[in-house]
C-alpha cells in the first residue's frame, strides 16, 4: 500500500452503517462484537488504560474514550444528555477513529452512535453469558429507550433469553421497544411497574438515562440467584441500585478506577471489593459460584469495547469492500514540502 493510499481513510457514516447491520444481520453483528469483546477482554493487560476523559456541564457529558493494543490505536467521542430527548435529539450520539500505531495513519473513521449500542448490548451480552445462571431465559428490561432493543437481542442471540419482561416510567417507551421486537420471536410482556417486570426473572438490566441518584432497584426486588447488568450509571452523581444490593451481591466491573468513579460501586467506600470481567474470562478469577449467588455486572463501558467495535468493523468494511473513502491526509511528493503542496495548488487554479 502506498503513502497515497493511506491518504483515504474509509470512512462509515450512518446510512452505511445501516446498510451493514442489515445486509449482514443484526443478531449476527451481535454475537460476532460479542466474540470481538471476548478477544480483546482475554488480552486485557497488552491495552492501555485510563478512565475516560470527561467535560461535565450543566446538561450532560462529553468525553473521550482512547485505548491501544500497541499495534492499534482507537478512540471514540462520546457525550450523553438526557434532556436531548425532549428536543427530539440523540441523548448519546459518538464517532471514533481507528488507527495504526507505527505510521501513526488512520485506517478507519466512523459514525459510532449505532455502533455503541451494539457493542453495549454485546459486552452485557458477555457479562451475562458468564455470569448469569445456566438456563437463564427471562430478562428483566428496566428502561426502555434507545439501548433496550439491543440489550434484549443481544442476550437473546448470546445468552438463548426467551421472555422479555418491560417497564419504563415513559409508557410510550415501552410501547416502542414491544413494537420494535414485534417479530423478535421474544415473548414480550409490558408490567406496570419495575417490581412487577422483576418479577420470575433470571436476569435483570437497568438502563435509565436521567444523570441523577436514583434508587431503579430496590434490595427486596432481588431474590436469589438473579444476574443484574446495571448499565445506566455513565457519570458520577448517577446510579440506579440501592447499595443494600451491591452488598449483597458479588460486583464485576470492567476497569476499576473509572467503574468507581461513574458506576454503582461510586456509592461505596474506595476498598469495596469487585472483580474484573477479563480476569473471570482468563481464569485469574471466579465468577458464578452457584445457583444462588446474586451477581451484579456494573458496566460503565470502557474504550476497549470500542477498540474492539472498530475492529470488527474495519474488518467488515475490507471483507465487504464498503465504505466511502475520504481524503483526510495531506500527501504531498516530498513528506517535508507541505508548504510547496499548497503552492502548487495555487498555481494549478491559476491556470485554470
Amino acid at each position: 500500500m502506498t503513502a497515497s493510499d493511506l491518504a483515504y481513510v474509509p470512512f462509515v457514516d450512518v446510512e452505511e452503517m445501516m446498510h451493514l447491520v442489515l445486509d449482514i444481520g443484526l443478531e449476527t453483528c451481535l454475537a460476532d462484537l460479542t466474540a470481538y469483546i471476548e478477544e480483546d477482554f482475554r488480552r486485557w493487560p497488552l491495552f492501555d488504560k485510563t478512565p475516560r476523559v470527561a467535560s461535565h456541564s450543566r446538561d450532560g457529558v462529553i468525553e473521550l474514550m482512547p485505548t491501544s493494543d500497541g499495534r492499534e490505536y482507537a478512540f471514540k467521542y462520546v457525550n450523553g444528555h438526557p434532556a436531548n430527548m425532549k428536543k427530539g435529539l440523540q441523548t448519546v450520539t459518538a464517532f471514533g477513529l481507528l488507527a495504526d500505531v507505527e505510521s501513526g495513519y488512520p485506517v478507519l473513521l466512523s459514525e459510532m452512535t449505532i455502533l455503541t449500542a451494539l457493542r453495549t448490548g454485546a459486552t452485557s451480552a458477555l457479562a451475562t453469558r458468564i455470569l448469569a445462571r445456566p438456563g437463564s431465559q427471562t430478562l428483566a428490561m428496566i428502561g426502555n429507550g434507545a439501548q433496550s432493543e439491543f440489550q434484549a437481542l443481544a442476550l437473546k442471540t448470546v445468552c438463548g433469553v426467551t421472555a422479555l419482561r418491560l417497564f419504563d416510567t415513559d409508557p410510550e417507551a415501552t410501547r416502542k421497544c414491544m413494537a420494535n421486537l414485534a417479530d423478535s420471536g421474544l415473548a414480550v410482556t409490558i408490567c406496570n411497574s419495575a417490581e412487577e417486570a422483576v418479577q420470575g426473572a433470571d436476569i435483570v438490566t437497568t438502563c435509565t438515562a436521567d444523570k441523577q441518584i436514583a434508587t431503579v432497584l430496590h434490595d427486596n426486588m432481588i431474590g436469589a440467584g438473579v444476574h443484574i447488568n446495571a448499565i445506566g450509571g455513565d457519570c458520577p452523581g448517577k446510579t440506579e441500585l440501592q447499595s443494600d444490593i451491591l452488598n449483597r451481591a458479588d460486583v464485576f466491573v470492567e476497569y476499576p478506577p473509572q467503574t468507581r468513579i461513574e458506576g454503582e460501586i461510586q456509592q461505596m467506600a474506595p476498598d469495596f471489593p469487585v472483580t474484573e470481567l477479563w480476569e473471570v474470562l482468563s481464569g485469574a478469577a471466579e465468577g458464578r459460584r452457584d445457583s444462588r449467588q446474586i451477581t451484579l455486572f456494573d458496566g460503565v463501558g470502557f474504550a476497549i469495547e470500542d477498540f474492539s467495535a472498530l475492529r470488527w468493523l474495519r474488518d467488515q468494511v475490507v471483507r465487504l469492500d464498503r465504505g466511502q473513502r475520504l481524503d483526510m491526509i495531506a500527501d504531498p511528493d516530498d513528506p517535508r514540502d507541505l508548504f510547496g503542496m499548497i503552492e502548487r495548488e495555487r498555481h494549478r487554479r491559476a491556470a485554470a
